[in-house]
């Protein structure tokens, strides 16, 4: 996997592998990656869905791909950046649907599953190629 990196008007291209640890200057690059990637894709899937929506906030969690508070904001993991589209959709939609139902009862998923048919996929790859990419956070 690459991760371009800019710093001071040059571009640096680091490959990330193995068990290697994401250094700080990593994790800067993928949280000002997904600043720009992640609103638009929120914004889209919103006004697909009918939603409204408070702030949006990138953070590097240990724990989780994303959550949604009873005020309306999301927050998602700078570590998305690093995972294929499909699941950073799956991702996005199914904290969107947390305005809806602020639970995982069978409603929510019917929700999710609404927008995105095949999300059992994207949640399999969370759980085997996500905690992968989990566990290089020191």
């Amino acid at each position: 996997m690459i991760i371009k990196f800019k710093w001071k008007r040059r571009k640096v291209r680091r490959e990330i592998t193995g068990t290697q640890a994401f250094t700080r200057e990593d994790i800067e690059a993928l949280k000002k990656k997904a600043h720009k990637e992640i609103p638009p894709r929120v914004e889209y899937y919103a006004q697909m869905m009918g939603l409204d929506y408070n702030r949006i906030a990138i953070r590097c969690q240990k724990t989780r791909w994303g959550s949604c508070s009873s005020k309306g904001n999301l927050n998602f993991n700078c570590l998305l950046m690093l995972c294929p589209e499909d699941v950073r959709d799956y991702v996005i939609v199914h904290e969107l649907c947390h305005l809806k139902q602020m639970n995982h009862s069978p409603q929510f998923w019917a929700e999710v599953g609404r927008v995105i048919p095949d999300y059992k996929e994207q949640r399999k790859w969370l759980r085997t190629e996500g905690q992968k990419l989990i566990s290089k956070i020191r």
